[in-house]
């Protein structure tokens, strides 16, 4: 062979050699794209990046840029910019959906798109084909078995006699943390129409009352520094102070249980859907499902199989359990909220 050709066939051979990866990388599907969500922070987003962002990004070359803010700072940013959307997909809970659907910023998600929208459990998704609820929580009544040695039962049980100052409630500002009210009144034959029972029995509990709680964090250092042995609390969290070593029972109220959903909403006017919607299926896929309750034990949403491990600890971990979740009028629910605070407000503090 003489010298030249050989060095051509080398040459060429280096070339596509070196050509070889770039050809790999361009072939996956969304190589380039990023897609942008609002992030709630913490252990939530790492989780999603590991079950959710990392198997799409190693399929597909999706990447995805979580930004963790205020879901109600955020919500105002994408509606003030809906013609240009900060965001790709949006996550919020139940109740921020309705703003969400007035504002007209978020896209239908439908089977035809992600078809792991047909393992989505019956009763879940709450605002027909918009949005994906990926986890569940829920507010229920907790103690710490230290102490507390007759178990409470229901949300009622926060006016047991033998908790005089020992009791912990959410502060009345927020739609989510405040749904134990609602529980209240439906206990005693009240109902969202109808909340006079439940302040009625908060006036029978103010006595128990010691704090309302301004923030999750509050509410978490007064149940590890034994400040308070019962209260209302998220299922999520209780877990938590379980890990940490405090004895704290979780309740499940046989007539009912108040939760709250997580959704994932792909947003108007997004440059990518088509990635928007393999970022949906793969949330709503087996290992996308169990990243949150794996990390936080917040619920599932899907049929997904629960590892025996994991269902212990998960508060809706049989049909039956999930069949006492409570249907919720989000939309009359956050239109009362002013007279929940002002009549919350003023029983406790008289």
């Amino acid at each position: 062979m003489q010298r030249r050709t050989f060095l051509k066939i080398a040459t060429a051979a280096a070339a596509g050699a070196l050509a070889a990866p770039c050809v790999r990388a361009q072939s996956k599907k969304f190589a380039g794209v990023t897609l942008r969500v609002n992030g709630f922070g913490g252990a939530w987003d790492e989780a999603l990046r590991k079950s959710v962002v990392a198997p799409l990004e190693e399929k597909y070359g999706l990447k995805v840029q979580f930004t963790a803010g205020s879901t109600s700072a955020d919500l105002i940013k994408l509606i003030a910019n809906k013609d240009d959307p900060p965001y790709d997909l949006f996550m919020a809970d139940s109740p921020y959906m309705i703003e969400l659907l007035k504002a007209g910023v978020v896209e239908e998600i439908r089977e035809s798109d992600v078809p792991n929208v047909k393992r989505i459990l019956p009763g879940f998704r709450e605002y027909g084909d918009f949005g994906v609820p990926f986890a569940v929580s829920s507010v229920v009544p907790v103690y710490n078995s230290k102490y507390i040695k007759q178990p409470l039962t229901s949300y009622s049980d926060i006016a047991r006699p033998d908790l005089a100052a020992r009791v912990v409630i959410p502060a009345p500002t927020l739609d989510t943390a405040t749904l134990y009210l609602l529980g209240l009144a439906e206990e005693n034959g009240g109902s969202i129409s109808n909340m006079e029972p439940a302040f009625k029995v908060l006036a029978a509990a103010k006595p128990n009352i010691v704090a309302l709680a301004q923030a999750t964090v509050a509410e978490m250092q007064m149940f590890q520094n034994e400040e308070v042995y019962a209260g209302i609390f998220w299922d999520g969290r209780a877990h938590e102070l379980r890990t940490k070593g405090v004895p704290i029972v979780t309740v499940v109220p046989p007539n009912g249980v108040y939760s709250v959903s997580a959704y994932m909403n792909v947003i108007k006017r997004t440059k990518y859907p088509e990635a928007a919607h393999a970022f949906a299926e793969q949330l709503l896929s087996d290992v996308g499902m169990l990243a949150i309750p794996e990390a936080l034990r917040y619920g599932v949403t899907t049929d997904v199989k629960l590892p025996d491990d994991l269902r212990k600890d998960l508060l809706f971990n049989s049909p039956e359990r999930t069949a006492l979740k409570k249907k919720i009028d989000w939309e009359r629910w956050i239109a009362d909220r002013s007279t929940r605070i002002e009549r919350v407000n003023k029983i406790t503090r008289t």
